[in-house]
């Protein structure tokens, strides 16, 4: 018999994932589902991009690298902070590992002691809190409702803050909400932090380049650099270079901290993949040309689900700023009766009634939050449309 331990059993499967393999298995079977849960850009990686892993093949780059990733692509993270982000870091500062997870993980398993806590705003990106407890912290969460536009409000991380607070995650633009913070609301935040000079803050912005609307990115570092000292940024190539199958992630901050995140991966991983090295170095140094037309089409596929799905009285949405997520509370749907006579109780039946109209989602309750579910737009405008179709029938035929 196989005894587990605590840690493990205090986090669980990705829900995403299996929500995805479900939407699998049925279309495997013949079921026509529109699949809509993956955050996974569907646009191929740069042509730039994959002729740079190809060269570094053919050169011979297929050997260990130094955990703490090669000079090359720190080199190129280093130019990409200073000339896309305003930002100057020194190369010791940064560090790359096999995605964002894992630099998230190395910087919770370098800093948390039993019982420490870590402020998580709900919604959440279901790796934060997860990769708390499994560094044996505790992870608070604070509820950000739709009402709030998702996002923290300044009283909540006050009156949050004990002296067992160890960091504040800050996801900017967020996954699931696409909801981004303004100059004025980082600002808040930042005063409420100066008070608290040993809570470090963890900052996520993968999705700081697919924005809407001419939206321009703001970090709280551009807003508070003199907090920049406890930040920990977290970047990557996945979702700005399509690039998540190359498993990339970087992070930047202080060099105590990037050193000891350094030592965690050189027990669990050692350095990432040399190809994948090579790759993202030509995507941080290749510039951004390629971005305009793959924002604009999340940014049209994000019009034409919405205008399907905000005349709906049972859905609840509002607009996501960025990322390719649609976060919708549902609560309009419970007590409803569908068609067949069944009633909806709970959110676990919302999404099964819409799988069974033929749209795959994967529920709030994943991020945090109840009765919610999120919709991905990464895949065709035709997909996209047609799934809120759906949505909108499944809910016109409800008594």
């Amino acid at each position: 018999m196989v005894t587990l331990s605590k840690r493990v059993q205090s986090v669980s499967l990705s829900a995403n994932a299996a929500a995805r393999q479900l939407t699998r298995q049925l279309k495997e079977q013949g079921v026509d589902i529109l699949d809509l849960t993956t955050g996974e850009p569907d646009f191929d990686t740069p042509s730039h991009i994959r002729q740079a892993a190809v060269a570094a093949m053919e050169a011979g780059e297929t050997r260990y690298t130094p955990t703490n990733g090669t000079a090359p692509l720190r080199k190129a993270v280093q130019a990409k902070l200073h000339n896309e982000n305003r930002l100057d870091y020194e190369l010791g500062q940064i560090c790359i590992a096999n995605g964002a997870k894992q630099i998230i993980f190395n910087a919770f398993a370098a800093t948390l002691n039993e019982g420490d806590e870590v402020i998580v705003p709900v919604p959440y990106w279901p790796t934060f809190p997860d990769s708390v407890r499994f560094n044996g912290g505790e992870a608070v969460l604070l509820t950000c409702p739709l009402e709030q536009h998702y996002k923290l409000q300044p009283q909540q991380l006050a009156q949050a803050i004990t002296t067992k607070t160890r960091w504040l995650v800050l996801n900017n633009p967020g996954n699931p909400s696409g909801m981004a913070y303004s100059a004025e609301e980082l600002t808040a935040l930042a005063t409420v932090l100066r008070d608290h000079p040993d809570v470090l803050i963890m900052l996520d912005e993968l999705y700081e380049h697919i924005l809407f609307d001419g939206r321009e990115h703001v970090s709280l570092m551009h807003v508070a650099p003199d907090l920049v000292d406890r930040i920990l940024l977290v970047g990557g190539a996945s979702k700005t270079y399509a690039m998540t199958g190359w498993r990339i992630g970087f992070g930047a901050g202080p060099k105590a901290l990037i050193d000891a995140m350094v030592v965690v991966q050189s027990q669990n991983s050692s350095g990432a993949s040399a190809i994948s090295q090579a790759a993202a170095a030509a995507a941080f140094n290749g510039g951004l040309d390629f971005l305009t037309p793959q924002r604009e089409a999340y940014q049209d596929r994000r019009d034409a689900i919405m205008a399907l799905l905000k005349p709906l009285a049972e859905i609840e949405v509002l607009n996501p700023d960025g990322a390719f997520f649609i976060f919708c509370r549902c609560a309009g749907l419970l007590g409803k009766t569908r068609p067949d006579g069944q009633k909806i109780e709970s959110e676990q039946d919302v999404l099964n009634y819409l799988l069974e109209s033929g749209v795959s989602g994967v529920a709030g309750s994943a991020y945090g939050l109840s009765p919610y579910f999120r919709l991905s737009i990464a895949t065709d405008i035709d997909t996209v449309r047609e799934a809120g179709r759906r949505i909108a029938h499944a809910c016109a035929v409800l008594k």
